[in-house]
C-alpha cells in the first residue's frame, strides 16, 4: 500500500480517497498550516517513514518547504510545478511563444505610472478584465468597461500593493470575451482525461454576472470536448511540463484560448472524466515512488 500525502482536505480529498484505495494507494491528510511546527527532529509531527509520495505541493510555499523537508518524498506536482502554474503571466507568455492560443494580455508591475496604465488599457481594448497575477478561484477579478473605471481599479490595487508585506505586486489586464464558454480540462501525465463546462445559472447571467467560477455559484457539468480542444490542453501541459494539470479554456464561436492553468486542480466526480481516469491517476502516483 502506497501512503499518499495530501495537503488539502477539501472536495478532492474526499473524492479521490476511495477510488485510490481500491488501487492500493492510501490517501492521508497532512496539513502544515494553522499550527505551530517544531523544526528539529524528532519533534517534527511528521517523519520520512510516514509517506511514500506527495500529491501536490502545499499552496503556502513557506510551510510547504518545512513539510517537504520532514516527509522527504517526491510530489506528483512539486513546488516548481505549482509556482509555474500560479504565475498567470508567466504561463501566458510561455504558451504564446509555443504558439498556443492565449487572450491578449498585459502584465502590469506596480507601481506603474498613468501613461503606462493607459497604454495597457488601449492595447487590450475595452472592456478589459483586471486580475491579480497569483490568486485562484476568481479572487480579485474585475471588469472595467471604460478608462476611468480601469484607472480606479488600478488605484485600489496600488493601495493594496503599498502594504510592504505584499509579495506579488503585479496584475494582468486581459481582453474580455463575451459569451465565451468556460471549460476546465484535466490532463493526466500528458494526456486528456476529461473536462467540465463551468456555467452560471441563467438568472445569474441575466443579472449581469459573468465569472463562471464554481466557488462563485457556477455548476460544473461533464462534457465531451472535440479533439482540437483536447489537443490544446495537452499542448499546454507539455509546454509547462506539469504532470497533473487543470487547463482553463475560453471558447467563442470563432476561437479558443487558454485563460489560466491550475497545478492544484480540484478533482470532480469520476463520471465527468474519461473511463480509466483513476487508473491513470494511480499510475502517475506510482511513478513517484
Amino acid at each position: 500500500m502506497i501512503d499518499l500525502a495530501v495537503t488539502t482536505k477539501a472536495e478532492s480529498f474526499e473524492r479521490i480517497r476511495d477510488p485510490l484505495a481500491e488501487r492500493g494507494i492510501r490517501v492521508r491528510h497532512v496539513d502544515p498550516t494553522g499550527r505551530a511546527i517544531p523544526l528539529s527532529e524528532p519533534s517534527s509531527p511528521w517523519s520520512a517513514s510516514q509517506f511514500d509520495v506527495g500529491y501536490v505541493y502545499p499552496s503556502r510555499p513557506m510551510e510547504g518547504a518545512v513539510l517537504d523537508a520532514a516527509i522527504d518524498v517526491s510530489w506528483v506536482n512539486d513546488r516548481d510545478a505549482v509556482a509555474t502554474s500560479r504565475n498567470k503571466a508567466g504561463v501566458l507568455a510561455s504558451l504564446d511563444r509555443a504558439c498556443v492560443p492565449v487572450p491578449e494580455s498585459v502584465l502590469v508591475s506596480n507601481p506603474a505610472d498613468e501613461p503606462a496604465l493607459v497604454e495597457a488599457f488601449e492595447r487590450v481594448g475595452p472592456p478589459v478584465v483586471v486580475k491579480p497575477n497569483s490568486t485562484t478561484r476568481g479572487v480579485g477579478v474585475a471588469r472595467a468597461d471604460d478608462l476611468d473605471s480601469f484607472l480606479g481599479l488600478c488605484d485600489y490595487l496600488g493601495l493594496v500593493h503599498d502594504f510592504t508585506a505584499t509579495g506579488d505586486r503585479s496584475f494582468l489586464v486581459q481582453e474580455y470575451l463575451p459569451d465565451a464558454r468556460d471549460y476546465r480540462v484535466m490532463v493526466v501525465d500528458g494526456e486528456y482525461a476529461g473536462a467540465v463546462e463551468r456555467r452560471l445559472p441563467a438568472d445569474a447571467r441575466e443579472a449581469g454576472r459573468w465569472k463562471h467560477n464554481v466557488h462563485r455559484g457556477a455548476a460544473a457539468t461533464g462534457v465531451d470536448l472535440p479533439a482540437g480542444l483536447r489537443e490544446v490542453a495537452e499542448d499546454v501541459a507539455a509546454t509547462l511540463g506539469i504532470s497533473l494539470l487543470g487547463v482553463d479554456l475560453l471558447v467563442t464561436a470563432d476561437r479558443a484560448v487558454v485563460n489560466e492553468t491550475n497545478a492544484r486542480p480540484t478533482i470532480d466526480e469520476a463520471e465527468k472524466y474519461e473511463p480509466g481516469f483513476y487508473d491513470r491517476l494511480a499510475a502517475l502516483i506510482e511513478t513517484r515512488t
